[in-house]
């Protein structure tokens, strides 16, 4: 397949009103293309959530299915899902896949739904693929039991937390307004500071430009955590993001984000990996990207709902209602069909899913257009930039001057 360079027209027809619905699959097949296998299987176990974060996608953005699911996946559908995994993985002869337990808040659903999922993926794949497994919480009911249990099945364990106390309990509250940060540190201590350290896979951020920067990543680096994903609130051109008007030149998130990676990077000790200052390093060095936040890597995930609709990143419920839906489910079909999706091509085919702006710029292969839920708009579905556009150009170059500053000091450049 002929693949369009960068700015070049012949990748413009695929953007048509309505992308990616609108993209013809059969004729990218026909031209070459081949869909890649699911490699990370996001299960969706509990579909309410004891904390109402006002930041949330899920329950505050367009998608308000959340009100239509049972709120714990059955153990019938869990057994189903089980059995769709398993027969992806054996079908491609996938060496490793990624299971993440997710909500809502997927503690909710309980120790017994989490142990026969875990058990049941692990006892169902083939012999040669490993399977990891990791839960993602706000922390709130991570007490010792939960650990116990993580501990015994081998799952690492994911904690979001925004900060320090002003921070977290900005918008991750419960529903009577308490805050959450006193139960979540309590939590973060009890996991990182006993037997279960090795468990911990990190912390999950969102920014809030209010948030003074360098506090929040003092905040962070308390529970050593050893990585660190500081999440962009979700938005796009319909529903821009809190403080960022497309039409400004104005670049808040970059600015918030700059004090953190020059402290970080400025460290002579690597306190914590930090995903997306890493990745885009990563891309600037000519590797592939290892998440959808950035460059041109292909999406390799699917998600199963609590009544097993298989469904695109949730991430996409902040676009309009049923965004994620492909109208497919457990019971009667087998992953492998959502990959001739165009929803699912658009997320595989890199640069020819970019609107023609992006495929302009001079930061496309780092960048990769951003986030794709960033990318809505009512008038030109996915095929525009992202609402972010500016602050991620301005972070990348800024990182791109720093990394390429130090390079010729290394090489003795004067």
């Amino acid at each position: 397949m002929r693949w369009p360079s960068s700015g070049s027209s012949d990748a413009e027809p695929l953007l048509t009103q309505g992308f990616p619905e609108s993209l013809d699959v059969d004729a990218l097949m026909a031209a070459g293309w081949k869909p890649l296998p699911f490699q990370q299987f996001i299960l969706k176990i509990h579909s309410r959530c004891d904390l109402a974060c006002r930041h949330c996608y899920v329950y505050e953005m367009a998608d308000q299915s959340w009100r239509d699911q049972p709120r714990r996946m059955s153990d019938a559908i869990a057994d189903r899902a089980i059995q769709r995994i398993a027969e992806h993985a054996a079908g491609h002869d996938l060496p490793e896949i990624e299971v993440v337990l997710h909500g809502g808040e997927p503690l909710l659903a309980g120790p017994e739904l989490i142990s026969r999922l875990v058990r049941g993926v692990r006892g169902a794949v083939e012999t040669g693929t490993r399977v990891n497994v990791a839960v993602q919480t706000n922390g709130v009911r991570l007490g010792p039991a939960f650990l116990d249990l993580f501990a015994e099945l081998d799952v690492r364990v994911g904690v979001s937390l925004d900060g320090d106390a002003e921070g977290q309990d900005r918008h991750r509250r419960f529903a009577n307004g308490r805050g959450s940060h006193a139960l979540v540190s309590e939590s973060l201590r009890r996991l990182t500071s006993g037997p279960y350290h090795h468990l911990f896979s990190g912390i999950l951020c969102t920014v809030d430009v209010r948030n003074d920067p360098l506090r929040t990543y003092e905040a962070l680096l308390e529970y050593d955590p050893p990585a660190i994903d500081f999440l962009l609130p979700h938005g796009n051109w319909a529903t821009p993001p809190p403080f960022r008007d497309p039409g400004s030149p104005a670049t808040p998130y970059a600015d918030w984000l700059i004090p953190i990676f020059d402290r970080w990077y400025d460290s002579p000790v690597l306190h914590s990996e930090i995903r997306m200052f890493q990745e885009i390093m990563r891309l600037l060095m000519g590797s592939p990207s290892r998440a959808e936040t950035v460059g041109l890597s292909p999406v390799r995930m699917v998600v199963i709902e609590t009544d097993g609709a298989v469904e695109q990143s949730d991430i996409l419920k902040s676009a309009y209602h049923r965004a994620p839906s492909t109208n497919l489910h457990v019971l009667t079909d087998p992953l492998d069909r959502a990959l001739r999706l165009p929803s699912i091509a658009a997320r595989q085919i890199g640069e020819l899913a970019l609107s023609p702006q992006c495929r302009a710029c001079d930061l496309v292969s780092t960048c990769g257009g951003g986030l794709y839920a960033h990318r809505y708009s009512p008038t030109a579905g996915f095929a525009q930039p992202s609402v972010y556009c500016r602050d991620l150009y301005r972070l990348i170059h800024h990182i791109r001057a720093r990394c390429a500053h130090d390079l010729a000091r290394a090489r003795g450049a004067p």
